[in-house]
């Protein structure tokens, strides 16, 4: 029996230390200097989220198979105190790039895309605050380059005469900006820019249906105006038909609209009070009949189509449950009982 087997484990357990760090070692060195593959000339797309840690990245990358190991990318950016420097955007790498090319171009800004996704429902006005977050643009510059924008006769479905001369819109392209991811270049961006990305991408989605644009029984205006409604008042397609067809009908039937979210439109604070309510403000489609002067948000294309071809049916009101079900009325009496039960 050995004299001293603590000291043999002892030698048994720093033998095994070191194998593991010369393995873990050998995977580092490999991950950071060996390329997926240098003769790659693939373009991946990857979008770096604001806050998103080096960790997750790192996992995107090795994902997307842009690096061989998350391990290697993580450590290295660590121990080299990049981590910090890593910016938020798109980036088009490729396997041919080793861990510290990757890391030299995410975390230079000129070589980053900024991501901003308007989502179905956001006005013009909270476009503006999202670019000043993102401190791409100052506040109030998207407002003013809505307001001062003059390239009408591009676009088909800009009725300049109506929305500038007629209407007197104060934000006339409220409801043509298109919700969607855009990319950006924060170095060289301008708010005509997103402008320009946000229309052509609404008229790439009408043209995919061409029964928007050669109907004749909706001005295009109105549908629109009717569209972004229905997108603020409900979230489903059947929904959406359904209450496009009561807003139809209690227009066409010479009723007020009655649609909170017209005024809503007009609220910095979300909320709507009494003097609110029996205001003459062109918004105030309870007591103000007919549709407001223009869109209240930018609709999606589900939003539109649910404008085009609503849905006919005996009910007359509508209310959002708690749990953001739509429930149905033909009567007010019935209306006032959904009330009671799901508000």
């Amino acid at each position: 029996m050995s004299k001293n087997p603590s000291k043999k484990i002892a030698v048994f357990i720093i033998s095994g230390l070191l194998i593991i760090s010369a393995i873990f070692y050998t995977k580092y060195q490999s991950g950071i200097k060996t390329p997926v593959n240098k003769e790659s000339n693939e373009k991946i797309s990857l979008i770096i989220k604001k806050g998103q840690s080096v960790k997750e990245i790192g996992e995107n990358l090795e994902t997307k198979e842009i690096i061989k190991s998350n391990f290697a990318f993580y450590w290295y950016a660590r121990l080299h105190d990049l981590d910090k420097n890593i910016v938020s955007g798109r980036f088009v790498l490729s396997p041919s790039m080793t861990v510290a090319e990757i890391l030299a171009k995410i975390s230079d800004p000129k070589e980053s895309e900024a991501v901003i996704t308007i989502q179905e429902g956001l006005k013009i006005r909270d476009i503006d605050a999202r670019l000043a977050e993102m401190e791409i643009a100052k506040p109030g510059d998207f407002i003013a380059a809505v307001k001062n924008f003059n390239d009408y006769e591009r676009y088909s479905f800009l009725d300049k005469k109506l929305l500038k001369e007629t209407l007197k819109l104060d934000l006339p392209l409220e409801g043509y900006l298109y919700p969607d991811t855009y990319f950006l270049d924060p170095t060289e961006f301008t708010a005509n820019d997103l402008i320009y990305k946000a229309l052509n991408n609404f008229k790439k989605k009408i043209d995919e249906h061409p029964e928007i644009m050669t109907q004749s029984k909706i001005k295009m205006h109105d549908l629109v105006t009717m569209a972004s409604i229905v997108e603020r008042e409900v979230i489903s397609t059947s929904d959406r038909k359904m209450v496009a067809g009561i807003l139809w009908k209690r227009l066409n039937s010479g009723w007020k609209l009655d649609a909170d979210a017209t005024l809503l439109y007009t609220k910095t604070d979300n909320k709507i009070t009494s003097a609110d309510l029996a205001s003459d403000n062109p918004y105030n489609t309870r007591k103000v009949g007919g549709l407001p002067p223009g869109p209240i948000c930018n609709p999606s294309i589900d939003a539109i189509l649910a404008a085009l071809n609503p849905t006919e049916s005996n009910y007359w009101f509508y209310l959002t449950a708690t749990d953001g079900t739509t429930k149905f009325a033909t009567s007010n009496d019935e209306h006032n009982a959904n009330k009671a039960k799901y508000l």
